[in-house]
């Protein structure tokens, strides 16, 4: 994977908007004192984590030994194969650090929890501000985990700052490659590649070979950060007894848009089971008015009667939040 070199700048996370590839940048958080924690010890990890905890309950995914960490389904997919359960920060820590000497200890693992939540004020030396936008900042914290193949509508920037992780990223185009399972029943709410990356059957998933030769990996230590770009296929695994990453959500897009996957969710429904001819006239239609419009959509109609089809601010877009609900509630 390529990697940047030299001290990242403050604004870290505009300096990466205009890239369009995965990238790591060594050391990037190397200063942040939960980094330098984890550095002496776990245990100062943890103590540190701590210091800044209020009581604010989390949800952790619990999982038998026998899944040796992967977060995933039952056979047949008839069910995921953890429990979630409400705990503490300090029971979490508790569980893991119970488990970090066992060679069966269970999976634990607490992830995208809003940092500032959890641990008010850490994010101040622990985070990099979005100058001009906003971020959602999150914070993931585990034992040796597995999570499978999957992608985000948003761009991230995440930093191991306990333990280390191994990322293997994949760019979108290998979306028929991966073997995606369910878009409606999923572990963690992104839907996910079933291949087993540790054992993968090229009988039953023969194109994931095609997957791997455009694949890009890397193994990060604390301090060190990823770039992932909105829609990267990526498949993380937790490598140490105790894990810690923070993570940055940001994306370039007005407010008022809402999450894409919805309207993919939209088509399926309504049009993906049409005749043929009637689908290919619909991938015109939207090829025309949303993934390549040009002046031609709406130049010869008046501005004031252009709706949709000129620029969209809130008060249009909410106009047609309601002509949308109204039509699905008919």
């Amino acid at each position: 994977m390529r990697e940047l070199a030299g001290r990242p700048p403050q604004a870290l996370l505009q300096c990466l908007a205009t890239e369009q590839t995965p990238v790591v940048i060594r050391a990037a958080a190397s200063h942040w004192p939960l980094v330098q924690a984890s550095l002496v010890s776990s245990a100062s990890a943890m103590a540190y984590l701590l210091g800044f905890y209020r009581g604010a309950p989390v949800h952790a995914f619990v999982a038998e030994a026998q899944h040796d960490g992967r977060i995933f389904y039952t056979d047949g997919l008839a069910n995921t194969n953890f429990q979630q359960v409400k705990t503490t920060l300090s029971g979490l820590l508790d569980r893991i650090r119970d488990g970090e000497a066992r060679a069966d200890s269970p999976t634990i693992y607490m992830g995208s929890a809003a940092l500032e939540h959890v641990l008010p004020g850490i994010a101040e030396a622990n985070s990099w501000p979005l100058e001009g936008g906003e971020s959602t900042v999150r914070v993931w914290i585990g034992n040796q985990t597995t999570v499978a193949a999957h992608y985000d509508a948003l761009d991230n920037l995440a930093v191991v700052c306990a333990g280390r992780r191994r990322f293997t990223l994949f760019p979108p185009a290998q979306l028929a490659n991966l073997y995606v399972g369910p878009i409606d029943f999923t572990p963690a709410g992104q839907a996910i590649s079933l291949v087993n990356f540790d054992q993968p059957d090229f009988a039953l998933h023969p194109r994931f070979a095609e997957a791997l030769s455009h694949a890009v990996t890397a193994v990060l230590e604390p301090g060190d950060a990823i770039f992932i770009p909105c829609m990267w296929w990526h498949h993380v695994q937790a490598l140490a007894p105790f894990n810690v990453l923070i993570n940055h959500w940001w994306r370039e897009a007005a407010p008022h848009m809402g999450p894409p996957g919805d309207a993919l969710l939209h088509a399926i429904l309504n049009i993906r089971d049409l005749p043929p001819a009637h689908r290919r006239a619909w991938q015109g239609i939207f090829n025309h008015y949303v993934f390549e419009p040009g002046a031609q959509v709406a130049d010869h109609i008046p501005v004031a009667r252009r709706g949709p089809l000129g620029p969209i601010d809130e008060d249009c877009a909410r106009k047609m939040r309601a002509l949308l609900r109204a039509n699905l509630n008919r």
